[in-house]
């Protein structure tokens, strides 16, 4: 899947069926008369459904198609029959969705398990057929109730990825570099600032066939959380991972302001988000030889630089502790 082609925002416009109308008709039949009403009722108009697929991983395929409209009920027949239920649309979202109503913000349903089916917009009941409607001084009513309306809602899909590792950093730390090494996803790289501007996924081939998803998601900046940026489009992914993995690279002025600062950004964006297990990875840690790691680590630890995360230094390069790593990622992942 291309980058261009992954859509984790759309607005749409849903509409229900109206119910069809109930009958008026009148019962006739050979040697009576006056056979009375035997109008049917009319039919409910279509639901409008939200489905999980666990197959979608983006909302690309709203990207030409933003108008649902479900069918109109069926109108009563003679001798009491109803007409048919118009048929409901369902609509597959990706795990991860948030569903809001777009007037108002308010969220509306969050899409997690695969084939659950949420009815955002409930078809109009049908309209009673004129059967319903006869009593002792009113024989022959010839009148029967019209459909009710369907509902119609102006709603925003969101994708939050589900994955269990988040790569977070500053634009150009490494997070796609290690992605493609630990993985077979081919995310785009290069040396400047940005090269990723939407979600990447991959899949890390653990011990004994075993696995866990990793998201290489836009490189935080200073004001994310203020939306300065592409700030708001990144922490949102990162709110549904199990796991934090801090990238800082080895040749930062300073690590544990760099921390810091990204650290504040999802504080500010959401406190509970500080409640995930973190890591701390030094990238790029190839440019130094085994006095200068030594040095660096006694000055990390003499100034409780990610106060108590524990940290490991790598490098995607020369695969220098990937497999230290994944053991790390799995451990915090599975106790």
């Amino acid at each position: 899947m291309t980058e261009g082609n992954f859509v984790d925002y759309t607005k749409v416009h849903l509409e229900s069926g109206r119910g069809g109308k109930g009958s008026t008709h009148l019962h006739r039949e050979k040697y009576i008369e006056k056979g009375g009403p035997d109008g049917g009722d009319g039919g409910r108009g279509g639901h409008i459904i939200l489905r999980g697929n666990k197959n979608l991983w983006t909302l690309y395929h709203f990207k030409y198609k933003r108008h649902f409209k479900a069918a109109q009920g069926g109108n009563g027949a003679k001798q009491r029959r109803s007409g048919e239920d118009g048929e409901d649309i369902y609509i597959d979202l990706p795990l991860g969705t948030v569903v809001k109503d777009t007037e108002t913000g308010k969220i509306v349903h969050e899409v997690l398990e695969d084939g659950d089916e949420f009815i955002i917009c409930e078809g109009g009941m049908g309209g009673r057929g004129n059967w319903h409607f006869k009593s002792s001084t009113r024989q022959t009513p010839r009148y029967a109730q019209p459909g009710i309306d369907g509902q119609a809602l102006e709603v925003t899909f969101e994708l939050k990825i589900l994955a269990d590792v988040g790569l977070v950093g500053f634009p150009n730390a490494g997070k796609s570099t290690l992605l493609s090494v630990l993985t077979a996803a081919k995310p785009k790289i290069a040396n400047y600032e940005f090269t990723t501007l939407k979600p990447n996924l991959g899949i890390v081939e653990y011990r004994d066939f075993q696995t866990f998803v990793i998201a290489d998601i836009p490189g935080i900046i200073e004001g994310a959380a203020e939306g300065k940026g592409i700030g708001h489009r990144f922490l949102r992914h990162i709110e549904r991972n199990s796991t934090l993995l801090f990238m800082i690279p080895a040749d930062a002025d300073d690590l544990a302001a760099e921390y810091q600062i990204l650290l504040n950004e999802l504080r500010k964006y959401n406190p509970e988000m500080l409640d995930k297990e973190r890591f701390v990875a030094i990238t790029k840690s190839d440019m130094l030889d085994d006095q200068m790691i030594g040095e660096m680590k006694e000055l990390l630890d003499e100034q409780g630089a990610f106060n108590g995360a524990p940290y490991m230094f790598i490098s995607s390069i020369s695969q220098m502790n990937l497999q230290p790593l994944k053991d790390q990622l799995w451990s915090m992942l599975n106790t």
